[in-house]
């Protein structure tokens, strides 16, 4: 999966055509939101049937899925034991995300960010107006 740029030299790999790497909050967006203060209603919640559904057809459809967190260190194996029994298929989990939203992601790769709003389903194109770095 080694890359090289024009110059030879080795850059981060770059997933090939049309996989997605889906970075997927966990509270409020897969399942009830549940804050770190509340630990015990982590192992209790339950999924959200219409994200399961699709992570799994996500999944499958050979897209890498990686669970992206607030929940701190120590929820790690509470948070996996309930993916697990839940049925969610997942590549990895990044736990400690900041806290508090408003989120604006910089990065080298192309990113794209969906607010999840009550639904989860199949993502369709739209037109939006989103804040850039100037060329």
């Amino acid at each position: 999966m080694s890359q090289k740029d024009s110059k030879g030299q080795t850059v981060s790999p770059s997933l090939p055509e049309g996989v997605k790497n889906y970075l997927i909050d966990i509270d409020g967006t897969i399942t009830d939101d549940v804050p770190n203060e509340e630990p015990e209603r982590m192992a209790t919640c339950e999924p959200f049937p219409d994200a399961l559904e699709t992570i799994n057809k996500w999944y499958k459809d050979g897209h890498q899925i990686c669970f992206f967190t607030s929940r701190v260190e120590e929820h790690r194996k509470i948070t996996e034991d309930w993916l697990n029994k839940h049925g969610f298929k997942f590549h990895s989990l990044l736990m400690g995300k900041p806290r508090g939203g408003n989120y604006h992601w910089i990065d080298n790769h192309i990113v794209k960010a969906t607010r999840y709003k009550g639904n989860f389903t199949d993502l369709v194109d739209k037109k939006e107006i989103i804040q850039v770095f100037k060329d």
